[in-house]
């Protein structure tokens, strides 16, 4: 390692960091106990130290260029790890203790998120993790949970959010269906077929045929609200279904359906709300999540 190019403050960095977070000089200021032009100053200094302009100040809120969105990005592992350090060296990984709910789709509930939790218990013996599985979005500054893994961001400024990843889906259906009901060869030869809907069937439709396939709502023979249920009847022959393809692993039996000509991308968004900066047990869980689900599986 080159120790000579490491030649920034890291307390300007975390200043940039905070700010980029709560979207905010004032916000930042409180979260750090500092005050705002204090963290103005940090953040003044980083640029002139690295020669790049890193936040937009004109409008009221401050707007990361795109160098200041890489800088942030690439400083995110090393608050990360800079909280780890913090609490190992304390002795405060074993102590942090306490409730933190985590809301996330019935999916990510049931497949992804119970080994972490494991994970975080071996960190942290003393958290006491609830997890809501549910499909709505959990309203965050009511407290519905502490931290909620969504499809889309939230709009509200008060909540802390970060992009992990663009995930892909694909239309799926089990073998032993596609063996008995034939392989579709272009999209033309789903109209008619029989879907599975992960919720209302006239959405399902009208999301359909944006994609170029044309159904009824009477194609839709089985449907679910909870998108567990709804995934178990495609993969046991109920019909076609999308389904993201970080959980086809667990689903050995379907086949990805003409999957060159039909493919959706969606985001994987973190959300909490400010106790982030404040709470070392809502901070850990949310460093932990962000690090497992910003790769796929």
């Amino acid at each position: 390692m080159n120790w000579q190019k490491l030649g920034f403050d890291w307390n300007q960095v975390r200043a940039l960091v905070a700010v980029a977070d709560l979207g905010s000089f004032s916000a930042a200021a409180k979260a750090l106990g500092l005050t705002q032009p204090t963290v103005g100053r940090q953040v003044t200094a980083l640029e002139q130290d690295l020669g790049l302009v890193l936040l937009e100040r004109t409008g009221r809120s401050p707007v990361l260029t795109e160098a200041g969105r890489q800088v942030v990005e690439a400083a995110r592992p090393m608050a990360e790890a800079g909280l780890r350090l913090s609490l190992v060296a304390s002795g405060q990984a074993q102590d942090v203790a306490g409730p933190v709910s985590i809301s996330a789709s019935d999916m990510f509930a049931h497949y992804v998120l119970p080994p972490l939790i494991r994970h975080l218990h071996a960190i942290a013996p003393g958290l006491d993790i609830e997890l809501i599985s549910s499909n709505s979005l959990s309203d965050l500054k009511r407290r519905e949970a502490d931290i909620a893994i969504r499809h889309v961001r939230p709009a509200d400024p008060d909540l802390i959010s970060r992009l992990l990843r663009e995930a892909t889906a694909h239309l799926y259906a089990a073998r032993s269906f596609l063996d008995q009901a034939g392989r579709p060869a272009r999209v033309a030869d789903l109209t008619g077929q029989p879907f599975v809907a992960f919720g209302n069937k006239a959405e399902m439709v009208r999301y359909l045929a944006m994609l170029g396939i044309t159904i009824a709502e009477r194609d839709i023979r089985t449907s679910s609200a909870n998108g567990a249920v709804a995934w178990e009847a495609v993969r046991k022959g109920a019909g076609y279904g999308f389904m993201a393809v970080d959980f086809i692993p667990f689903a050995p039996e379907v086949e990805a359906v003409l999957p060159d000509q039909i493919k959706v991308t969606f985001p994987i968004w973190l959300v909490t709300h400010r106790e982030l900066h404040t709470s070392p047990r809502i901070r850990l869980v949310f460093d932990v999540l962000a690090k497992a689900l910003s790769t796929r599986p």
